[in-house]
């Protein structure tokens, strides 16, 4: 099914860890995997989940101002807790103190704001008694993946199955996600996980539902970590990035990115045709901090000013004809150019075969001149356009339109000999 339209244009989502390791703040579902923690004192947080001061309709709000279009929850992390009122399994949120469906007001806040929906659900559940019942294509050593040589159940396996169709039947048909961002995937091939299957059901019921990389060869969109890669996934793409250095909370962790940073990762991916899911992780009675929703409050800011240069644009200039990032209008006749530093004298284009009718910075009231040298026998010359006057540079990022006589038409040439 081709890729739902929303998504590329999305270009920001806010990703939400929230689980029991928010309560002693231990990395999610991991601490105990690697023995941080043990698995009792991980489990024993349940004791203090309490959401009390959950308040999904702020989150929504807080969402909109960073300019994001869809939010992602981990409804289910690795760790098996769940965080609705699930059929299926006994590790969920009606055994905390919390004591309620957490899913449904977060889609319903979302809706509310006119943000798309995305749940998180880990393939995995490292707390069920009958995960550990199959060996995958690589052995791990860990006793919450892996049977003993020789022990393999497949009844159990099947029983696991069957487990975690029914949450995610109970995800579909309840909240009815615009998206699904699984997880987990790497621990079992693809038939042991019966992608196919799990695929069609999903769409059987929500016909229009985005699936991410995860769901293996059904998967929708690519999803790399932590790094804008250097070569983009062919097709659609997200690039999923913590605020700090941690998917959840963690109260040691101060590391928080400056709103700066964030918006060079934002425009390097957006001009490399990705989004990005931006990550925070709420404390376990429910508070984003305000570290975190500063830095989304500052980037929907720059996001704001710049809107005409982030929303209904893809992909801008290859590497080498502008050093920054930059974006393409939809009808391909505007180029946003981004300029991290202060432009001193000029901003250089090379191999622009259009004429460029007007130069503006965006979000602010100036025009710039331009000219062109070195042009030669069918091979463009470079543009130089005038660096912006002082009143109009941004704290963070300048953005630079070029008006263009028709469509961005490129030359990609070795020059003339």
């Amino acid at each position: 099914m081709p890729m739902q339209p929303w998504f590329p244009d999305a270009k920001l989502g806010i990703f939400v860890h929230y689980g029991l390791y928010a309560v002693e703040g231990v990395a999610e579902s991991w601490s105990f995997y690697y023995g941080d923690i043990s698995r009792e004192d991980y489990l024993a947080q349940l004791d203090g989940f309490t959401a009390e001061a959950y308040d999904p309709a702020a989150w929504a709000e807080l969402f909109a101002q960073a300019g994001a279009r869809y939010a992602v929850l981990t409804t289910r992390h690795h760790d098996g807790f769940a965080l609705w009122d699930s059929a299926y399994g006994e590790l969920n949120v009606t055994a905390s103190p919390a004591g309620r469906d957490l899913v449904g007001p977060f889609a319903d806040a979302l809706r509310e704001r006119g943000l798309k929906v995305g749940l998180y659900y880990s393939h995995s559940d490292w707390n069920h008694p009958d995960y550990p019942t199959v060996r995958g294509p690589q052995a791990h050593p860990s006793p919450y993946v892996t049977p003993p040589e020789g022990q393999e159940d497949p009844v159990a396996w099947a029983r696991y199955l069957a487990y975690r169709d029914g949450q995610v039947d109970e995800l579909v048909e309840r909240y009815r996600p615009d998206l699904l961002w699984f997880d987990g995937e790497w621990e079992r091939s693809e038939e042991q996980w019966g992608i196919d299957a799990l695929a069609d059901r999903i769409l059987a019921v929500r016909p229009q539902a985005v699936l991410n990389a995860r769901m293996l060869s059904r998967g929708d969109y690519a999803t790399p970590e932590q790094g804008v890669p250097i070569t983009p996934p062919d097709g659609p793409w997200e690039l999923c990035l913590t605020i700090n250095d941690s998917w959840g909370y963690r109260p040691h962790d101060t590391n928080h990115k400056p709103v700066g940073h964030l918006v060079r990762y934002f425009t390097e991916t957006i001009g490399a045709g990705g989004n990005l899911l931006l990550d925070v992780g709420p404390t376990a009675d429910g508070r984003i901090l305000p570290e975190q929703a500063d830095r989304l409050k500052g980037l929907g800011a720059w996001i704001e000013r710049h809107a005409e240069a982030v929303y209904g644009t893809t992909a801008g200039l290859p590497a080498g004809h502008h050093y920054g990032p930059s974006t393409l209008s939809a009808d391909r006749r505007t180029l946003y150019l981004t300029c991290f530093d202060p432009p001193r004298d000029t901003v250089a284009v090379r191999g622009l075969r259009n004429t460029v009718l007007r130069a503006r910075v965006v979000g602010a009231d100036a025009e710039l001149g331009h000219t062109i040298t070195g042009e030669l026998n069918g091979v463009p010359g470079i543009l130089w356009i005038d660096a912006p006057p002082a009143h109009a540079i941004d704290p963070h990022a300048t953005v630079i339109a070029l008006e263009l006589d028709g469509e961005l038409d490129l030359y990609r040439g070795s020059g003339r000999d």
